[in-house]
């Protein structure tokens, strides 16, 4: 069931997925982002359909920040697509997003949440507790050869 929060006295974050501004999501993460440069719209609107996804709006109603979750909501998720728009930034708008996943009722009792990020550590660790992997020799990962049409930018 979707839910709204206020925060602060400008912003709302939502987990009603007919508020999102596809458009909005498609731009920065295919054109700012560092990790989804090229993703294609319609690769955009599937991860989205098949997520746990939260918007953060302004009073008027305008989407200027998203996080998606990708869950089985039993044991495990991994947070992923976080941003806030630059015009946004600085006031503790991404703290509230990243503190709203992390205290989601469908995620707050999972062994484990995942996440990927090249400059945001202090966030994560500071408002949702992350630390880095505690056995990193366990886990692996698969990547598609780069001409799938994947495109969540280059390999790390």
């Amino acid at each position: 069931m979707p839910a709204d929060n206020s925060i602060d006295l400008d912003y709302t974050i939502s987990t009603d997925k007919q508020r999102l501004d596809l458009a909005l999501v498609h731009r920065y993460l295919s054109q700012s982002s560092y990790w989804a440069q090229g993703r294609p719209r319609e690769v955009v609107a599937k991860s989205i359909e098949s997520s746990l996804c939260f918007g953060a709006y302004t009073s008027d109603g305008r989407q200027v920040g998203f996080a998606r979750v990708v869950t089985d909501r039993a044991t495990i998720a991994w947070l992923c697509d976080v941003f806030v728009l630059e015009e946004h930034r600085g006031r503790g708008l991404g703290k509230r997003l990243v503190e709203a996943v992390v205290s989601h009722p469908d995620l707050r009792h999972l062994r484990r949440i995942l996440l990927a990020t090249s400059d945001a550590h202090g966030l994560y660790r500071g408002y949702g507790g992350f630390a880095p992997l505690s056995h990193p020799e366990r886990w692996m990962e698969k990547l598609a050869p780069a001409d799938e049409g994947t495109s969540d930018g280059p390999p790390e």
